[in-house]
């Protein structure tokens, strides 16, 4: 059956609920929601696969950042390095709306300058200044506004820009404001002119009441300013078009979504509830002490630990994430979850380096929709 398609109260545009997740997260006891969680991945996987594929993909990395290597596998790894290097990826996808036109969305369109403004980044930085190492800290390969010319497309052309959660993102720098930033002089004018920040309802709200377990990953006023008519906000698990879909997968924050979409090799979900395929599939890890330590405590995904909002819930969600990724075509062991700040693979961080990597992807050809 076709869900219905239904709007929200800040855009004309439309998305789509997706049934087979209706309920399942109040379901209880606990291990009972586990199991309908992945139940409901499975059925889902089936209809989604069916609908279609994206037109397009590409994978651009954004910039590798530190972050405390205690953190990427849930304290379970055996290390010496205080912080591994994670690499930030923003994806351009092109797919066909509901309505029948071409859409294109920007995931991941991080800005450094906003990131390195949230308290922990700030604290880092700090460090490092003061330790007289920051330049080691840091690199940057792309600036998001410059990614689209490179690829024929102008910023004007993006209809949707998303983060699978606002962690270290000042969104006022990509979509815009009222009012200037602190130690600015004018407000800022958005990245993608005509886009709207799809987000969901309850990661907003975070915004409306910082708790202390959340403070340091959020930038402070980051939403400040941003107009109403630039969000698209949105409940549970939605379908943005053919092959695109943005699952709801709380824990690591209330309003945590991941990415998925359907392409010529199958089903692809990217998430930051990970930093490797290890984290995903721990009984494949060569990490030391991330395949031990699962199977001592019986567990089957090892969670990316620097927020601590749910467990259980993140747990839930990263099963649901790779029960509806289809299997590698280079490594069929290994689920097609993509990390969308992946663990990079630096010799001054061993032995803490991925076990696998899937790389970046690269589908179809990118079109130039018609010019608004």
């Amino acid at each position: 059956m076709t869900p219905e398609t239904t709007s929200t109260p800040h855009s004309t545009s439309t998305l789509r609920p997706i049934p087979e997740f209706d309920g399942v997260h109040e379901i209880w006891p606990r291990g009972d929601r586990l199991e309908a969680v992945r139940s409901a991945a499975e059925k889902y996987h089936e209809r989604f696969v069916r609908q279609g594929r994206v037109e397009a993909i590409r994978t651009v990395d954004i910039a590798t950042a530190p972050y405390p290597s205690r953190f990427a596998f849930q304290g379970y790894s055996i290390h010496a390095n205080p912080f591994i290097s994670i690499t930030n990826r923003m994806m351009v996808i092109q797919f066909q709306g509901f309505d029948g036109e071409l859409k294109t969305l920007v995931w991941e369109p991080t800005v450094a300058a906003g990131s390195a403004e949230a308290p922990f980044y700030d604290k880092i930085q700090a460090l490092g200044n003061k330790l007289g190492v920051a330049k080691f800290f840091a690199t940057y390969y792309n600036d998001p506004d410059d990614v689209l010319p490179s690829l024929g497309l102008r910023n004007e052309d993006v209809d949707y820009v998303s983060f699978d959660h606002l962690h270290v993102q000042d969104v006022r720098m990509i979509m815009g404001s009222t009012e200037p930033i602190e130690g600015e002089s004018t407000p800022r004018e958005p990245l993608f002119p005509n886009a709207k920040l799809l987000v969901h309802r309850k990661e907003l709200g975070t915004f409306e009441s910082m708790h202390p377990m959340q403070w340091a990953w959020y930038v402070d006023n980051g939403m400040a300013g941003v107009p109403e008519d630039r969000l698209e906000v949105f409940d549970g698990d939605v379908e943005l078009g053919v092959g695109v879909s943005l699952l709801w997968t709380p824990g690591h924050t209330d309003g945590n979504h991941s990415l998925c979409v359907n392409t010529p090799d199958g089903v692809w979900v990217q998430s930051e509830n990970g930093m490797a395929p290890d984290n995903w599939q721990p009984e494949l890890s060569k990490i030391p002490g991330v395949k031990q330590q699962a199977a001592f405590y019986g567990r089957e995904v090892v969670l990316n630990a620097n927020t601590l909002e749910d467990t259980l819930d993140q747990y839930d969600s990263m099963v649901k994430e790779k029960t509806m990724a289809s299997r590698s075509a280079r490594d069929p062991r290994w689920a097609q979850v993509l990390p969308s700040s992946e663990c990079a693979h630096f010799k001054r961080q061993w032995p803490l380096v991925p076990s696998f990597s899937h790389g970046t992807l690269n589908y179809g050809a990118i079109e130039v929709p018609e010019r608004r």
